[in-house]
């Protein structure tokens, strides 16, 4: 079939992106002719194989070179983005009626001239509704974000409102997603769909690597983690990541178990700030190393010893899958989407907003690591994603949606 996939974001440096990426890749795998409308504020821009990428294209805060005819301004965001900080709230009227008329001009050229077997809109949000007056079966994926968007900008709840009534599924990532969408939307309660979020397997795999020739690319010496335990957190700087939280847990577990080091990867509008209450903290051994590639997170996951997931609220937590299936546990709060997947088989969960308890549960996590068995626990939380929550083992279940929403579109007609 012809999938023809909406993003608001770019397929690096969003959970939105990374879904719709492994989507791609997967759903190409497996025969389908699959296109990606999305915003771009580079010339070097992500590419799949097999997949057609069609981007428009924004200028970025850094002044970067973008083709001629670019958007005036970077793309927008509901909190931020390693490439841009402007959110949908900082548009103007004139600003989102550019952006919704460039996308909706790349829509109708792509529709006219590949006309798609069914569209698939991430995020219950603005761009999806510009497929409603073509009449081709519309899916939607909430992944969050888009429902904060909702409660905060109540000028763009009018396209989310068009693009849930017109759509065939709405799929929900987690159980409490589920929840908050029917919130948002009690009307749609029949349409909304669970399905379990996937990783992509080959990019987020066991692999043995050396912990030295690893970390000395971010400038980390042998005698700051020689003996030590490494505690990894990878995610955007943001206040719903609560990494703020995890500092001041940093301070407690670091007092108990001075032979650790943690490492904060990634970046956002909250990295100053929690740089300086590092500093305010006296914490030692935590360092910064900013955004990294898949392929790069991949290798730190598989020279550390645990990750956490402090947020305040995750809708799914993507990021706790792709450590899974690095073969570490996972510490994560009991909040959102993250107890869906994450039990004391495969981690611990805590609650949020709670330093100490989240410096209890990577202290348990971290003594486990200590156990002799330590390499048979991580070889079965491997297992426990790959069997459960590949790309490649449930893309049959997104599939079968598509086909389910086609068929029901045709009884319409």
């Amino acid at each position: 079939m012809k999938v023809l996939l909406i993003n608001h974001f770019p397929l690096a440096g969003s959970g939105s992106g990374t879904y719709t990426k492994n989507l791609a890749v997967h759903l190409t795998e497996r025969g389908h002719e699959v296109t990606i409308l999305l915003p771009e504020n580079t010339l070097e821009y992500d590419r799949i194989p097999g997949v057609r990428i069609r981007p428009v294209f924004f200028t970025p805060e850094d002044g970067s070179p973008v083709p001629d005819g670019s958007l005036p301004f970077n793309f927008p965001c509901f909190t931020t983005h390693p490439r841009s900080n402007m959110t949908f709230g900082d548009l103007n009227d004139s600003d989102f009626s550019k952006y919704m008329l460039a996308f909706n001009n790349l829509l109708q050229e792509e529709i006219e001239s590949n006309r798609p077997d069914v569209i698939h809109g991430q995020h219950v949000w603005v761009l999806p509704s510009l497929a409603v007056k073509h009449e081709i079966p519309l899916v939607l994926t909430a992944h969050g974000t888009d429902l904060m968007g909702y409660d905060n900008w109540p000028r763009f709840r009018q396209y989310a409102q068009c693009a849930i009534d017109a759509c065939k599924s709405v799929i929900s990532i987690s159980k409490d997603n589920c929840l908050l969408l029917e919130e948002r939307f009690p009307e749609s309660k029949n349409k909304v769909v669970m399905m379990r979020n996937g990783y992509d397997p080959s990019v987020f795999h066991r692999e043995k690597l050396s912990r030295g020739e690893i970390l000395r690319i971010y400038g980390i010496e042998e005698e700051e983690f020689k003996d030590r335990k490494i505690v990894i957190y990878a995610g955007k700087l943001t206040q719903m990541k609560a990494v703020d939280v995890l500092l001041q847990a940093v301070r407690i577990y670091e007092s108990r178990l001075p032979e650790t080091l943690t490492l904060i990867v990634g970046d956002g509008e909250e990295r100053k700030e929690l740089e300086q209450l590092a500093e305010e903290l006296s914490l030692t051994s935590v360092r910064f190393l900013g955004n990294v590639n898949q392929q790069a997170l991949r290798r730190l996951y598989n020279v550390s010893d645990i990750s956490v997931v402090p947020s305040r609220r995750e809708a799914f937590g993507l990021v706790a899958l792709e450590a899974m299936a690095c073969g570490i546990p996972v510490v994560a709060t009991n909040s959102g989407g993250l107890p869906d997947f994450v039990n004391d088989e495969v981690g611990v969960l805590v609650q949020p907003e709670n330093p100490q308890d989240l410096a209890d549960g990577i202290q348990t996590a971290l003594l486990r690591a200590d156990s002799p068995s330590f390499p048979e626990w991580r070889v079965q939380i491997a297992d426990y994603a790959r069997t459960q929550y590949a790309q490649d083992v449930i893309i049959h279940e997104l599939e079968e949606l598509y086909e389910s929403s086609m068929s029901a579109q045709e009884h319409y007609e």
